[in-house]
């Protein structure tokens, strides 16, 4: 019977096991996907009565039932690319609106093709209601696309499509890595890369947050992912063919340096953001105290003095 790996070097086990490491609570990350995305499925299969049917129809019909079809599938293979893109959208702190409003454009091919598959010729009011109807529908059922941008106060666009471009390359670097791991066919190994890649993309999720951080990583996502990607195709290579636990225990041993410079690097520029934000506060209260204002933290400290000095204790109470 199948039995499901875990152990030591197992990457569920890593998000498991909990402890102080702040790395360890986080999920597995896995692919985002939108909870509406298997609507669009089912309305596509609906719409096949469309495309039996035109083969039993005059010309006109044929051709008027078949782009029916074909913009109601149109229809909702766009409105799963919105989807796919707000779920994106949502699961990020800082992001762009998408480009494409791939979700309007979904409903208005939707009630186009509601509108031919109904329509007969002298009631083209009603298919032009039915249309409508359709559209309606589609915009109650999946909603409209992210119109603004999230969190894009004070970054540099610049800055931020260079994130993207470096990002997708290092997700191309581990996607490399998981594939060459494959043909050792050793479970444990897989998982090994698979916690790996996990690290790595704690890090493309602090960039994404802060585009600033690009110079500081840069090593990291370029000389280390590159190197590791190379290290990974060479094992993968020498292990299919050897089976050396040597060298296994060296690739091992290399992960696990990796993976520590990138947690270490991870930490590093979380407590340097803490500093950069105790800097601007401190800051901030100087400028303060010299125009003659009191911070809200100092009013407070104000007026729990003036209460000491004010209201009895419990012991003078007793005493008097």
């Amino acid at each position: 019977m199948a039995k499901r790996f875990g152990g030591r070097f197992s990457p569920q086990e890593r998000f498991q096991r909990g402890g102080d490491d702040p790395m360890a609570a986080r999920p597995l990350p896995g692919p985002i996907r939108h909870p509406l995305e298997s609507r669009t499925r089912w309305i596509t299969v609906m719409a096949i009565p469309f495309l039996i049917s035109a083969f039993w129809q005059g010309p006109f019909g044929l051709v008027t039932h078949l782009c029916a079809f074909g913009a109601i599938a149109a229809g909702m293979m766009l409105t799963r690319e919105g989807l796919q893109a707000e779920a994106a959208y949502d699961a990020r702190r800082v992001a762009r609106r998408p480009a494409i409003p791939r979700k309007l454009f979904g409903g208005i091919l939707t009630g186009l093709g509601l509108a031919l598959g109904s329509y007969v010729p002298g009631a083209e009011l009603g298919a032009g209601v039915i249309g409508v109807a359709g559209a309606v529908l589609h915009w109650l059922g999946f909603g409209t696309d992210p119109m603004r941008d999230k969190g894009m106060e004070g970054i540099d666009s610049f800055q931020q499509d260079r994130a993207h471009r470096i990002i997708s390359e290092g997700e191309a670097r581990l996607k490399a890595m998981q594939d060459a791991i494959l043909r050792t066919g050793e479970r444990r190994l897989e998982a090994r890369v698979a916690m790996f890649a996990a690290t790595v993309r704690e890090l493309f999720h602090r960039i994404e947050q802060d585009p600033g951080d690009i110079a500081a990583t840069r090593r990291y996502l370029g000389v280390y992912l590159e190197g590791a990607r190379e290290a990974t195709v060479k094992f993968a290579d020498l292990y299919a063919q050897t089976h050396d636990q040597r060298a296994r225990q060296d690739y091992e041993n290399l992960l696990g340096d990796l993976e520590t410079q990138f947690s270490a690097k991870i930490r590093k520029l979380a407590e340097g953001g803490k500093d950069d934000l105790d800097i601007e506060i401190g800051v901030l209260r100087d400028r303060l105290a010299r125009e003659g204002v009191q911070s809200p933290t100092a009013e407070l400290e104000r007026a729990m003095t003036l209460d000491d000095l004010l209201i009895p204790r419990e012991g003078e109470k007793q005493s008097r």
